[in-house]
């Protein structure tokens, strides 16, 4: 695929596959266990559910800017990208590949609601297994990089295997959470947090959000080119992955509860660090986003 249309092309709008294509270097990608395999999820034929011959991920290597990397990419057009038996396995055996074969980095093209409540407990299973993958990937020297900016997010189990990564891309159509805007409410009530409410939606999960506090390193505008130029940049500048960075992580978590604890709106945590006009950054352009986040030390940390 030409620059042109890597500036073009919608990272929100695009399938799993036009991503990958259009992120790799043109015609290098090279699919393991593609549609052609059939290995699909033994599951949802017991609840009388349709399947997809690549069970909603696609995996592969290919070359990105002349460098071999691996990649994962959840389709969240089938059952919103969630979790299942196969779907994870797929990750996993990518992740545990990738230790042997030393890639640049390993991709993770996030767009998930979670695990599906139809394989709860291997989906479950395998979000374990691949954040497990994820720290051993990272320990054998590969960095593993996460992009998300797709329609259903990176939520539940993939919230957790994102907070697992060396490095987060996120746009302003990505959102980051454990717990999604309906679960919350249906738990604690519209009054704790309205899902309909799609504002507070994106100030409390948004790209803008995530990448202020530093719970992602960088953030992009909705093209294949963005995200691209992203995963290299954050290829060269992953952290080292040791105690120091743990104990850095925990750290830092602590603090965050102590500053922001007490805070009802992600505004108020926004003016906490020290951003000018909080009720300004929803509205903000990238480039005036990008100029605010120069201001917030709080944005740049190798502990996420």
């Amino acid at each position: 695929m030409s620059l042109i249309d890597r500036d073009r092309l919608s990272w929100y709008e695009a399938s799993a596959r036009q991503r990958v294509e259009a992120l790799l270097d043109p015609g290098s990608f090279v699919e393991a266990l593609g549609p052609a395999e059939r290995r699909m999820s033994p599951h949802l034929p017991l609840f009388d559910l349709p399947r997809a011959f690549d069970d909603g991920i696609v995996v592969g290597s290919g070359i990105l800017d002349g460098r071999t990397v691996f990649v994962a990419a959840q389709e969240g057009r089938f059952m919103g990208g969630a979790f299942g038996e196969v779907h994870g396995g797929k990750l996993v055996g990518l992740l545990r590949a990738a230790i042997e074969a030393k890639p640049a980095a390993v991709l993770i093209l996030f767009d998930t609601g979670g695990v599906r409540l139809q394989e709860a407990n291997a989906g479950e299973t395998a979000i374990a297994e691949t954040m497990r993958a994820i720290a051993e990937t990272r320990a054998a020297g590969v960095p593993v990089i996460g992009l998300i900016g797709g329609r259903a997010g990176c939520y539940g189990g993939g919230g957790l295997i994102a907070g697992t990564c060396s490095r987060l891309a996120v746009s302003e159509g990505g959102r980051i959470s454990v717990s999604g805007p309906e679960v919350i409410q249906t738990n604690k009530g519209a009054e704790e947090f309205d899902s309909k409410d799609r504002a507070l939606v994106w100030r409390t999960m948004g790209g803008k959000h995530r990448r202020l506090t530093g719970a992602a390193d960088a953030f992009c505008e909705d093209t294949v080119a963005a995200f691209r130029a992203a995963a290299l940049d954050l290829i060269g500048r992953a952290p080292a992955f040791d105690l120091a960075t743990l104990e850095a992580e925990h750290a830092r978590l602590r603090g965050r509860l102590v500053q922001f604890g007490a805070c009802r709106d992600a505004t108020e945590v926004w003016a906490r660090l020290g951003v000018n006009d909080p009720d300004a950054v929803p509205a903000m352009d990238t480039r005036s986003f990008e100029d605010t986040v120069t201001r917030v030390t709080e944005a740049t940390h190798d502990a996420r």
